[in-house]
């Protein structure tokens, strides 16, 4: 029989152990070594089960419980790991050494949130990033509230048809019995947001807060009983609807994730956010929300959106336009003119998200447009995904130089805590002291010697293929085998072979079977008599995805030949519990994206951080931190031309180019240096050179995995990502945002009528004319050059403008390039709107040497020369 209904009995504890309670509620425990361990002596194999502490707790029975109640050693540790866990969350770190600039309270508002596999709310690398940015601003002490959505399944789980084919399942989650806490009012109702809809429908959400240490993470939840069946399944999945589904999500993320903050700030006395970042555009709508709050206060429209900008961040996770949701105009207005923002002219609101520049689609409201259009201050998460991010946003602003667009870059990182292998946490412990890996001294790892880290390594992949074969098997029974054709799996990869990790989603352009293009070739790599190699790969794609899936069945198709199905395995349902030996395991991490599609691709950081070498494509984070002794470069065609020549080069041969160019990495230098062999141009890696193997160990290897640690460490730590937001976004915008709502609201006010008195006169901007003086018929670098700028502003003032010159060497087309620019200065007023500019420019390079001068709009509260647009550059 099946039950018609269930609900969850919360575990009461004996009093000498309820602080367990608190250590399984607050999800420092994912990441804190100590409190897993002492999870684990509750009972080992049940851990080792779920690694759920509350699930943990919950299986126990009343005798169970009195007997951990009268083990006076473990009420000790229980006893020493809540003080613990009191001085983490009150103790001064270091952002509380920064003083009064930084912000008092920041918003960080994300659809998904990677945190734990017990709180499954994620499906890819933005979530990931999410929860690793919350962790590691955690342990800096940054006073951060997380905003998100609860998804009632999650993520889909994936398995395998016989044939390889993925199939979905939604598992639906019981939040009580999840880490989570409902937000209740002083009556103890559950606190309630509220959204209205189109015909005179309603969406109601209740609050679950999850503590991911000391941040408190919001999560709206629309399965309540006040919404009609459709309001109630809004949050029923992530990524799992579309058209109107998806932005009544994104309306319910950001209109009623401000409206929940309101709420938290209400019950817990907690300070209102002085800075809120957008994670990607499916938060967009909070800016909306903030400007109906900031109207109501007697704002007008313009001077709530100049307020609401100065404070706010938006960060771009995407570098391909097909990864940004877009929405019908009309579904758009339709929406809230149901009454979201009542006092908003809808028309200013459409406006935001309008693609009005070359090449949009006026039918369109754009997320990522309207983000950008509401933060005064943007960022890519790497630094070659903000130039590609200042290619793909450079219509919204013309007449400026792509380098221009104000799109700054702060590198994704990694929460090392979370990643790192727990033997590899006790071996920094054991040879460094307690806090190397925290600290980042990472560089001690050059005082361990070559075996004791072979061993290591070694004893890594082993766990890695003991945790294979167990999902391997799981995975062939759900694809229908028996146990009698099963055995095989017992001896799938072999603990001192080159393994090879690669686990994403399953988009095309990450190009999951790049490894396939030529069969033969990858099965002699398997099964190389000297040099084999092994694969474990991982990865699901969008349910929508037809192309990735049919990725998906090739690649286990190919792994599930029995002449190498022992060296290549995939693992269906990739997560974070897959994540944490999957990572430690492998030797080598594998990236081949289509460069420059990758925004940073943080998997490969994880691999490095255990001491993983990368193999991959230069995009993402590895073109800015690959150094030719932390792994190999895959070189990549030109997808439009070869160098050189002007022939065009199809996406299949640039495919065939890549995947030749990748077999010969593993096949000469790879697998070669991992077996210890010498390969040419080798090295020598770290403070001296390697010695020749006299003990068969691959020190030339050895090395590079210590110079990995040591330098790739510090840098791809979330300690050191949250530090960069924190002192190149959050304070610079923090200030912004106070200087606006000083004097209630006077420089927002003045900025905005200022603003507003600039575009309607900019028509009439121009440079009538430039001369130049003082060059010689032979000019020299550290010759002056007179520039007098002959400018007309209108209705403008000199004040509100900056004229300059751009100067630089000049390319093909007359284009600048390298280009330094110099302010002129206000000379003469010449009548009739017209100013003459002087000033000076030092020649500062030889060969082609050009200059041309523009005007731009100038004030006080702009956080940067492009920010409104507006340029008119001389003809």
């Amino acid at each position: 029989m099946k039950a018609i209904r269930r609900f969850t009995v919360r575990t009461v504890l004996p009093e000498s152990i309820a602080a367990l309670g608190r250590l399984a509620g607050n999800l420092r425990w994912s990441w804190h070594q100590p409190t897993q361990q002492l999870f684990e002596r509750l009972d080992p194999a049940l851990w080792a089960k779920s690694h759920d502490p509350v699930a943990l707790l919950g299986s126990f029975n009343r005798e169970q419980l009195q007997a951990l109640a009268a083990d006076a050693a473990l009420v000790e540790q229980i006893q020493a790991l809540s003080a613990d866990l009191d001085r983490y969350l009150s103790d001064d770190r270091w952002y509380q050494t920064l003083g009064e600039d930084a912000p008092s309270s920041i918003a960080y508002f994300s659809p998904e949130y990677g945190i734990s596999s017990v709180l499954p709310q994620y499906s890819g690398g933005l979530g990931i990033l999410a929860g690793d940015h919350l962790k590691a601003a955690s342990d800096l002490g940054v006073p951060l509230i997380g905003v998100g959505l609860l998804y009632a399944a999650g993520y889909f789980k994936q398995s395998l048809s016989r044939d390889g084919w993925q199939q979905e399942t939604y598992p639906v989650l019981d939040p009580d019995g999840l880490p989570l806490t409902l937000l209740r009012e002083p009556d103890g109702t559950p606190a309630q947001v509220e959204l209205p809809l189109p015909n005179e429908r309603r969406l109601l959400a209740h609050i679950w807060r999850a503590d991911v240490g000391r941040v408190p993470l919001l999560l709206l939840d629309s399965n309540v009983a006040g919404n009609d069946e459709s309001a109630r399944h809004i949050t029923d999945r992530l990524y799992g609807g579309g058209g109107d589904h998806r932005l009544q999500q994104e309306l319910l993320l950001g209109m009623g994730g401000v409206k929940a903050l309101r709420i938290y700030e209400r019950l817990t006395g907690t300070p209102a956010p002085e800075v809120f970042h957008t994670n990607e555009g499916h938060a967009g709508f909070l800016g909306v929300e903030r400007i109906r709050e900031l109207m109501d206060t007697g704002l007008n429209w313009y001077e709530a959106q100049a307020a609401g900008r100065a404070n706010t961040v938006f960060t771009t996770h995407t570098p391909v336009p097909a990864g940004i949701d877009r929405f019908e105009k009309l579904q758009v207005e339709h929406f809230f003119r149901a009454g979201l923002a009542p006092n908003v002219p809808i028309e200013k609101i459409l406006a935001l998200g309008a693609e009005n520049y070359d090449g949009g689609d006026p039918t369109k409201f754009n997320m990522a447009v309207m983000g950008l259009r509401l933060a005064q201050r943007a960022n890519g998460v790497a630094k070659l995904h903000g130039v590609v991010s200042r290619g793909m946003f450079s219509g919204l602003f013309p007449g400026f130089d792509t380098q221009e667009v104000p799109i700054a870059s702060v590198t994704n990182g990694v929460h090392v805590p979370t990643w790192v292998d727990a033997r590899i946490a006790a071996l920094a412990k054991a040879k460094f002291g307690t806090e190397s890996v925290v600290a980042r001294q990472w560089d001690k790892v050059y005082d361990v010697d070559d075996e004791e880290i072979w061993n290591l390594r070694r004893e890594l992949r082993s766990t890695l293929i003991d945790d294979v074969r167990r999902r391997l098997r799981s995975s062939w029974k759900k694809r229908g085998a028996t146990d009698a054709e099963l055995a095989w799996t017992k001896n799938v990869l072999d603990p001192d072979v080159l393994t090879i990790g690669f686990a994403r989603r399953v988009p095309t352009y990450k190009r999951l079977t790049l490894m396939l293009r030529d069969p033969a070739r990858l099965k002699a790599l398997l099964l190389h008599k000297e040099h084999p190699i092994q694969l474990v790969i991982a990865g699901k794609s969008h349910p929508a995805d037809e192309q990735g899936k049919r990725m998906i069945q090739d690649l286990v198709r190919f792994t599930d030949d029995p002449a190498i199905r022992h060296r290549i395995v995939f693992l269906p349902n990739y997560d974070i519990a897959m994540a944490r030996t999957l990572f430690p395991g492998c030797d080598v991490w594998l990236n081949n994206p289509l460069r420059p599609l990758e925004a940073c691709g943080t998997s490969g950081m994880k691999a490095a951080i255990n001491g993983g070498l990368n193999l991959s494509v230069l995009d993402g984070w590895w073109d800015e931190m690959y150094d030719g002794d932390n792994g190999w470069a895959i070189p990549t065609a030109n997808p439009s031309t070869t160098s050189g020549t002007d022939s065009v080069v199809s996406p299949e041969d640039r495919d065939d180019i890549e995947s030749a160019a990748l077999y010969d990495l593993l096949e000469n230098h790879v697998a070669p240096r991992f077996y210890g062999e010498a390969t040419e141009g080798a090295a020598a890696v770290g403070p001296s050179a390697p010695v020749a193997p006299s003990d068969r160990l691959p020190h030339q290897w050895i090395a590079m995995i210590r110079h990995t640690l040591a330098n790739l460490g510090p840098a791809v730590s979330a300690e050191r990502m949250v530090e960069d937001y924190v002192r190149q976004l959050y304070t610079p915008a923090c200030t912004a945002g106070r200087d606006a709502r000083d004097a209630d609201f006077a420089v927002a006010r003045d900025f905005a009528a200022w603003i507003r008195r600039v575009r309607a006169a900019w028509p009439d901007v121009s440079v009538e004319h430039v001369d130049s003086l003082g060059v010689s018929d032979n000019p020299q670098i550290g010759d002056p050059l007179r520039v007098n700028a002959y400018v007309r502003l209108g209705k403008l003032n000199p004040s509100d403008v900056c004229v300059e010159v751009a100067h630089g060497q000049v390319g093909e087309g007359d284009e600048l390039e390298q280009t330094g620019f110099d302010p002129l200065s206000f000379k003469e007023d010449l009548g009739e709107g017209r100013f003459l500019f002087c000033g000076e420019v030092v020649i500062d390079r030889s060969g082609s040497f050009g200059y041309t001068v523009r005007v731009l709009p100038l004030h006080d509260s702009m956080a940067g020369k492009a920010e409104l647009g507006l340029v008119a550059n001389a003809n």
